[in-house]
């Protein structure tokens, strides 16, 4: 009879065997075959099943499911859809998101594989949300926990992970996921050095996408029948997983599984085809294929940028009342899309996968919203003071202090003391900026044992900062002072080349590169004293013409 059911579940990618004992680097992370199967090893252990939820929850991880589907009223009627549009809302989850239904499975699969032990240590790269899940769990169960995550990730995940005791170890957003500086290099090295470590590794993980298929799909068919299922795709667990099962159960079901621009996800091929290398929205996409994403699953992909996702998320909070993250909405925009084929009595499923929590200082501000480009001035001002439309020219800037990366951070900070900067612009011998160092910053990571006085600054460069250019208004500054301490004036060098050698002149064969050169530091005291300035000398002009 088990091997009856056995034969009949979810068919998936294999973990070729390792998964979990580190036998795999971050390189086996990328899509081996879909066509390997990874139950013909799973015993009846490993089944979890859908069950109903309990009146008293013995611990907060059992509050992990059973999420509301809520219809969504105004924005079917917006977009003139005839269908029924029903919201599967995963931030009702105990961790806040979609991926404590992964998180809670791989752990409690590993205990029962023997793999995790009490006392041992869970380290896991991720964007957050999956991060947040284990945190969560081993909170309650008692384990050490780890998270790797890239620079670009929001702060309140930052929080959250630190409230729930999880250490934090931050990647830069723009390193290759093969490369060692990646948040997936750096876990699998962080494995290596700490004993009794392990990698649930959700990118291959089978309880990834079983998960969904055994939970989050079996509650969408309890709950009503579906014609349309909408889901992002990031590692490819919750489109694989509810997917496969809802195919089972509902052949003519349509699957739309939604790609971040900038992303590689979706086929075919030449969907992924743009100038854009990063993007903002956080938890989906990947410059990878990750193994336990089976694209065959997929009926059609749609690709949605920034502004159409934090767009369709303000709006799915303001019409709807959801307070949702900004992957749901570049779900939803894919679905007000794709839903126009359905017709009056049909009915599409969008997962809405976490919640505004993990956003509140990104796309729900006007302010970070406008720095990003995705609103305008006249979206967020009624009226504007004198000063607003004034170029940066307008402004006397001093020439900047540049250091090069090799002076000392004893040296710096000297310097920067005698000087009385709080921050300086880091440079190479060309002059190309290659980052910020700033007084509080290193003496931290001095005091913190972080880096030695005698280390380079090259080893406490900040990346995070604005630029902007002396073409720019005053009021595009103003705006990024209330957020940052400062912003680097850059303007822009063109150097010309030919046959490989720097030269005066291109020739036929030459070619030109834009390089970004430090023209000042400007910060809220230079603008508060221009404004100032000039205020006062126009009441000194109007004093003086009363008295006449």
């Amino acid at each position: 009879m088990i091997i009856g059911i056995l034969e009949a579940r979810l068919h998936m990618c294999s973990l070729q065997q390792g998964y979990l004992s580190g036998t795999a680097g971050c390189e086996s992370i990328v899509a081996q075959s879909v066509a390997n199967c990874f139950l013909a090893n799973c015993g009846p252990s490993c089944l979890q099943h859908h069950c109903h939820p309990m009146s008293i929850l013995p611990n907060i991880l059992q509050g992990i499911g059973d999420t509301p589907l809520v219809r969504i009223n105004k924005i079917t009627k917006t977009f003139g859809l005839k269908c029924e549009m029903l919201a599967k809302c995963e931030y009702f989850n105990a961790g806040g998101s979609v991926k404590d239904r992964i998180s809670l499975r791989m752990v409690e699969d590993a205990e029962r594989a023997g793999i995790l032990k009490p006392g041992d240590t869970i380290i896991e790269p991720t964007s957050g949300n999956t991060g947040i899940g284990l945190a969560l769990a081993a909170a309650v169960k008692g384990y050490r926990c780890i998270i790797v995550m890239p620079e670009k990730m929001s702060l309140e995940k930052v929080d959250v992970l630190r409230a729930l005791g999880a250490e934090i170890v931050r990647t830069p957003t723009s390193a290759r996921f093969d490369s060692p500086e990646s948040h997936v290099g750096v876990a699998w090295r962080l494995k290596n050095e700490i004993p009794n470590s392990h990698i649930l590794d959700q990118y291959r993980n089978p309880s990834n996408p079983l998960a969904h298929y055994d939970t989050t799909a079996e509650e969408i068919l309890e709950q009503c029948d579906v014609d349309m299922l909408v889901a992002g795709a990031g590692t490819g667990g919750t489109i694989t997983g509810i997917a496969r099962k809802l195919k089972e159960k509902c052949p003519n079901i349509k699957i739309i599984a939604v790609d971040p621009e900038g992303s590689i996800l979706a086929e075919p091929e030449e969907l992924n085809q743009t100038d854009k290398t990063q993007y903002e929205v956080e938890g989906i996409g990947y410059d990878f294929i990750p193994t336990v994403l089976d694209r065959t699953v997929v009926d059609s992909w749609y690709k949605i940028n920034d502004e159409e996702s934090f767009a369709m998320a303000r709006m799915l909070i303001r019409d709807e009342g959801l307070l949702c993250g900004g992957s749901s909405g570049t779900a939803m925009a894919a679905a007000v899309k794709a839903a126009k084929e359905l017709k009056e009595g049909q009915r599409c499923v969008v997962i809405l996968p976490d919640s505004i929590r993990n956003y509140m200082s990104k796309f729900l501000s006007d302010k970070w919203m406008f720095q990003k480009g995705f609103l305008t001035e006249e979206d967020i001002m009624v009226s504007k003071p004198w000063w607003w439309n004034l170029r940066l020219q307008s402004l006397n800037l001093s020439a900047p202090l540049t250091v090069l990366p090799t002076v000392t951070c004893q040296k710096t900070i000297k310097i920067l003391k005698e000087k009385g900067f709080d921050q300086a612009p880091v440079v190479n011998e060309s002059g190309v900026i290659l980052g910020m160092v700033t007084l509080g910053n290193m003496l931290a990571s001095v005091l913190a044992g972080k880096v030695k006085p005698s280390d380079p600054v090259s080893k406490v460069l900040y990346k995070q900062f604005k630029q902007i250019r002396l073409t720019d208004n005053m009021g595009k500054l103003s705006r990024i002072l209330e957020t940052d301490h400062f912003a680097l004036v850059v303007h822009e060098q063109i150097q010309l080349f030919q046959c490989g050698l720097h030269v005066g002149v291109v020739g036929d064969n030459g070619s030109t590169t834009l390089k970004q050169m430090v023209f000042g530091v400007v910060t809220a005291i230079d603008l508060l004293n221009f404004v100032t300035a000039r205020e006062k000398r126009e009441r000194s002009v109007s004093e003086c013409t009363d008295e006449l």
